[in-house]
């Protein structure tokens, strides 16, 4: 390989001249890995994914490196060899200075598979102009450029009349096999598909130097931007090609003075060992950002051990996990509600989310949470919690006329944990158990018929839910993209303190989708730091079997699931929900969401059932701010019966 130093190539040290000839900072590698603040004036500063990446240590000295393209300069094959100076390029003797006399005749001798005329329509001198011999030493280069010579020469035959030029040609051999070594990525069956030389074609360098660009550019295409030819050569007729992937070394993870450091790893996509692709290390990148846990995250480079490994250095800043939150909510019947809450997504530095926190107004509510969400096929997910939940003037309907208000209050406690079912596995499993003790209290003025009593009965519930959930989004997007499925079913036990015996059973699909196409449509770009507009959309379809006790229906209605609605507008034994949102971001902090959101309740033990052409909806405007403590989430919905403003942290699916 070829090292051409320009300017301070001199200051670095041995180590780093020899990461300079693994070629590991390639321009070509710059291209793929790096887009965004790197240039070829700093190749020790870029970008990966977004993300500033710091090449060798800080204060080391910088210089401009050029790699040869082909990096088979110490090849035995003359890809790049410049024709060896012809007998014709030293002046003629016995005619110093003499007239140039015509050219008689232009012909070529030594060849055998390429054909004369090819050779010769790069000539310039023609039969009848004058003998000159920087042209000639010119056609013999262009002959040469060919790429089917390994020599090209002439010779001048004088005549009393004039001059015959002959030129004479070494082929290269006819090849037999092209030949891969050090190849794991793809098959010598995929690489010489790659290529244009073919067993029984005469050997081309120029040819072949251009195969060796395109198996270039498919390593880079697919991420493996350090992957290099390392050498070539031509052994008898079989041409054979070395290959270098370069792997991963050493990971080295340093600045996470609270997160521990398994947390950071367990979220790495690659190893010690596997191949270096600059499209994993990327998306792990992004992942590792988007945790919430670091306000920034960096990764650089060094030589490993070996000639073919590269150690990474992943750095991260981290960021305050901490945060206090505050909700307020208004109806235009309901009035003002609002809260307060403390939560932190990385506590204790083991990834684990902790929060406390209370409501006050028509809906009153306290909670304590704790949850590890991280799942894989061995570590499992667990979340545990308590509250209390107490709903003031809650409007009790028949045939969607209103009859009297209500309080609920509710005290419960739940347990659960799931795991991934393989290491490669979409699927997922979360079992939860809880336990609530339910107060239902119609207003002292509500004349209520014996149905109603009986229908608004108090009473302890124990349930155990299931859940199986296929994952299917891009875990390494910067934004939300792709959709999962979960099929849950719910059983009710009416012993160990439970007083209900039911079975619920619901499937919740969401999906999300860059709109790229608004682009090209008004003519604008709408990305905004690389999140582009969003359409996302959740559907609910749930049923039951048998008597579902009145306390324990599906509900509809309020900021989490029928906006425009007061909470638990509607209740029943089935349910249909289906929220859509255009997700429009207009800066790097700040986006607005168009909304449409649909759905109904149906009483099973009444008779009634899933009936699409009787729904309820809303629609209206929403804004999501980026602020020091969450992502505030501001709503104005517009329902049947009244407007209602929701304000609270984060998207609502």
């Amino acid at each position: 390989m070829c090292l051409k130093s320009l300017g301070m190539g001199a200051a670095f040290g041995p180590r780093f001249r020899r990461f300079l000839s693994m070629g590991l900072i390639a321009a070509p590698m710059w291209a793929a890995l790096w887009a965004g603040t790197g240039s070829a004036a700093e190749p020790n500063a870029g970008e990966v994914g977004g993300v500033p990446v710091v090449i060798g240590e800080p204060g080391q000295s910088r210089g401009t490196v050029e790699i040869d393209m082909e990096g088979v300069a110490e090849s035995d094959v003359p890809l790049n060899e410049p024709r060896p100076q012809s007998l014709g390029d030293r002046p003629r003797d016995g005619r110093p200075g003499a007239q140039s006399p015509p050219i008689l005749s232009v012909s070529v001798e030594g060849n055998s598979q390429v054909v004369s005329s090819h050779i010769l329509s790069v000539v310039t001198s023609q039969a009848g102009s004058p003998l000159d011999q920087n042209r000639l030493s010119r056609d013999a280069d262009a002959i040469f450029e060919q790429g089917f010579f390994s020599n090209a020469d002439y010779r001048i035959v004088d005549e009393i009349d004039g001059a015959h030029v002959i030129f004479m040609v070494t082929e290269n051999p006819t090849i037999e096999d092209i030949r891969f070594f050090g190849n794991e990525t793809y098959s010598e069956e995929k690489l010489r598909e790659i290529c244009f030389t073919k067993p029984g074609m005469i050997f081309n360098r120029v040819f072949f130097r251009n195969d060796l660009q395109r198996i270039k550019e498919k390593y880079q295409q697919d991420g493996y931007v350090m992957a290099r030819v390392n050498d070539v050569k031509i052994e008898g007729r079989v041409v054979n090609v070395y290959i270098m992937e370069p792997r991963i070394g050493d990971i080295v993870i340093q600045g996470n003075k609270r997160t521990k450091t398994y947390v950071i790893s367990r979220q790495l996509r690659l190893e010690k060992g596997d191949l270096f692709n600059s499209t994993k290390l990327r998306y792990t990148l992004n992942k590792l950002q988007g945790l919430g846990y670091f306000e920034d995250v960096n990764v650089g480079f060094e030589p490993g051990d070996t000639e073919d490994a590269v150690n990474l250095i992943l750095t991260v800043a981290e960021a305050k996990t901490a945060r206090i939150g505050v909700s307020v909510g208004y109806g235009t019947q309901s009035g003002f509600s609002g809260g307060l809450s403390y939560s932190d997504n990385n506590w204790r530095g083991r990834g684990e989310s902790v929060g406390i926190g209370f409501d006050v107004g028509d809906r009153e509510q306290y909670w304590l949470t704790l949850e590890q969400p991280y799942m894989d096929h061995k570590v499992f997910a667990w979340r545990a919690g308590a509250y209390k939940r107490m709903w003031k003037n809650l409007g009790y309907y028949d045939d969607d006329l209103f009859q009297f208000e209500y309080d609920e209050d509710r005290v419960g406690a739940y347990v659960g944990l799931g795991r991934k079912f393989s290491a490669r596995s979409k699927l997922s499993w979360f079992i939860t158990t809880e336990w609530q003790n339910i107060d239902i209290d119609a207003r002292s003025n509500a004349n209520l018929t014996q149905i109603q009593l009986e229908e608004m009965e108090s009473g302890k519930n124990l349930m155990v839910s299931a859940r199986v959930t296929r994952g299917n989004m891009d875990e390494y997007s910067p934004y939300p993209k792709g959709d999962t499925e979960s099929i849950i079913v719910e059983k009710g036990l009416d012993g160990f303190g439970g007083e209900w015996s039911y079975w619920k059973y619901w499937l919740e699909a969401k999906y999300y989708t860059p709109m790229n196409f608004l682009t090209n449509l008004f003519e604008r770009n709408f990305t905004v730091d690389d999140v582009p507009p969003i359409i996302a959309a959740r559907m609910i379809i749930g049923d039951s079997e048998g008597y579902l006790p009145w306390a324990v229906d599906y509900t509809l209605g309020g900021d989490s699931t029928l906006r425009g609605y007061e909470d638990k507008r509607f209740r029943g034994g089935q349910m249909f929900l289906l929220n859509t949102e255009l997700r429009l971001p207009v800066h790097r902090t700040a986006s607005l969401v168009f909304f449409y959101d649909i759905g109904r309740t149906w009483d099973t033990n009444a008779g009634e059932k899933i009936d699409f052409g009787d729904m309820a909806d809303a629609y209206g405007i929403g804004v999501r701010v980026r602020t020091p403590i969450g992502n505030l989430r501001l709503d104005f919905a517009q329902g049947d019966e009244e407007s209602r403003v929701h304000f609270g942290f984060g998207e609502m699916f």
